[in-house]
């Protein structure tokens, strides 16, 4: 393994870049850093990252990478999700190891939220 080369920071489109920052600060706690009208960086969210102003994103389903979130209380994240404005587009489902749900959040983007436990 090359332990120099990992991942070590993500972008994401968006379609309303402040709807984003807005659903993300009030869900997860995000925070941003503004450079320019058009980018936005974020920390506080586990892997630092940046998200831009575009005219389309892509879903998993027709092969965009999934960003997927951990949580220790999955009912709260969703809770947390659907009071920032996200729609869960599919629901909490088992799978080995866990269990976890998709949203999209006001911007455009599909994510996952998972845990060890649906409680």
């Amino acid at each position: 393994m090359h332990e120099s080369t990992k991942l070590n920071y993500v972008e994401f489109a968006s379609l309303n870049l402040a709807a984003s920052k807005t659903f993300f600060t009030s869900a997860f706690g995000w925070c941003f850093t503004d450079y320019g009208r058009e980018y936005s960086a974020f920390s506080n969210a586990g892997l630092d990252g940046g998200i831009f102003a575009a005219e389309q994103v892509t879903q998993a389903e027709s092969g965009a990478p999934l960003l997927v979130l951990y949580t220790p209380n999955i009912s709260d994240a969703q809770h947390n999700i659907e009071n920032a404005g996200g729609t869960i587009t599919k629901p909490l489902f088992d799978f080995p190891g866990g269990c976890r749900f998709h949203f999209v959040e006001p911007g455009g983007n599909e994510l996952a939220v998972w845990s060890e436990s649906a409680k």
